[in-house]
């Protein structure tokens, strides 16, 4: 392995997402990642298979890392994951608290074999509290964490997750690779330990909007739990919201393709009113709550413009031309055309690799260190596959 973490060794205890996305990344930067997994294998590699034990998604979280499979329930898989942890400079895993120390993977039985191992534990809720010992999975910590609930949309009987990503989990797998990188770089002679929480998770993504001033009164229902009737209320309101900013959304064009326009600042939201010869007065605010009824019809109608001048563009044409006035503007494209997409080939994200299938293109490597995106010098590893040279 090449890269700022060769010579680097991270053991990962973790199936499903969080963790192997944080080990992922550590070995796109050239740690050496052990995926220890129970003898039945990591649950992902089941989870819808392409063929008898290939799975994309265990694929696109656990490329570049060799596998050995221990039975932690065994005293010889234990004796055997203790020999691992000597050599090892750090570890990452996501048993609940009980499990862990029965498997001998809690902080102090690591720190007892290896203490300039670096112990990182991503939890669903964190180590302490009522529900440190609930278990959970994406899905609850959004619901929990109020996430699931950010994006009401009307016509929407219950809540979704939006676009069906496991959001927290993969923030908190980024959370976790930086909680290894820092173990590392503040490494005594006694390693950190460090523990992130899919609830953390979902909290750091609604970072911005988490904010109370101490003391002030919360508006009429700010703290009241969902309902389906706040639920359909929220919805409304916050599509109200969408339409009276025109300058911060998508929009449908000629050819029926769709652009997204972003503008940030006065400036650009003027460059849009100038090209398409309309006059905004809240153009320096348009967050700014209507003060009345005539207000919010014109804001709306002002919007409605916006969207008939785009409406008469091509996607190319539309993105051309917001572009020359400096406009942040991009069509809207489906996640499968970016295998051939020149942007992102051009900077290593996307790669191909052999699995037991054959060729498989998946995310490249995320990281440029010197210039150079390093492509993953293997796929994910079969099953055990490289106990003979881990376990000798």
């Amino acid at each position: 392995m090449s890269g700022p973490l060769a010579g680097v060794r991270v053991l990962d205890f973790g199936q499903y997402v969080a963790v192997p996305f944080a080990t992922m990344l550590l070995a796109d930067l050239g740690a050496d990642v052990v995926k220890v997994e129970p003898p039945a294998g990591d649950e992902w590699r089941r989870y819808d298979p392409v063929a008898p034990g290939e799975s994309r998604h265990f694929w696109a979280l656990n490329r570049n890392k060799r596998s050995v499979a221990l039975d932690l329930k065994t005293e010889a898989g234990r004796s055997a994951a203790a020999k691992l942890i000597r050599g090892a400079d750090a570890l990452v895993h996501n048993c609940l608290p009980e499990r862990a120390r029965r498997f001998g993977l809690d902080r102090e039985s690591v720190l007892a074999i290896n203490p300039r191992c670096v112990w990182v534990n991503v939890s669903a809720f964190g180590s302490a509290g009522p529900d440190s010992e609930r278990p959970a999975y994406d899905l609850i910590s959004q619901a929990l964490s109020g996430l699931l609930a950010a994006q009401p949309r009307v016509g929407d009987a219950v809540p979704r997750r939006m676009g069906g990503l496991a959001l927290a989990d993969f923030m908190a797998g980024a959370l976790a690779a930086v909680a290894v990188l820092a173990g590392l770089l503040g490494r005594g002679e006694e390693a950190s330990g460090v523990e992130v929480s899919l609830l953390g998770a979902a909290l750091s993504l609604q970072a911005q909007r988490f904010v109370e001033p101490a003391g002030l009164e919360r508006p009429s229902g700010g703290a009241e739990p969902l309902s389906a009737q706040l639920f359909e209320q929220l919805a409304r309101s916050s599509e109200q919201a969408d339409r009276l900013d025109p300058y911060y959304r998508a929009y449908a064009c000629a050819d029926g393709g769709f652009i997204a326009l972003a503008c940030l600042n006065a400036a650009q939201r003027r460059a849009v009113c100038s090209l398409f010869a309309l006059d905004d007065p809240c153009v320096e605010d348009p967050q700014e709550v209507p003060a009345n009824e005539a207000e919010l019809a014109a804001r709306l109608a002002h919007g409605s413009r916006i969207e008939e001048r785009l409406s008469r563009l091509t996607v190319p044409e539309a993105v051309a031309r917001l572009g020359e006035c400096g406009v942040p503007a991009a069509e809207i494209r489906r996640l499968e055309q970016l295998f051939t997409d020149t942007q992102a080939n051009a900077n290593g994200l996307v790669q191909t690799v052999q699995q037991g299938i054959g060729p498989v293109n998946l995310l490249g490597n995320v990281f440029k260190v010197d210039g150079t995106a390093e492509p993953a010098g293997r796929g994910a590893p079969g099953l055990d596959e490289h106990r003979g040279q881990l376990l000798i």
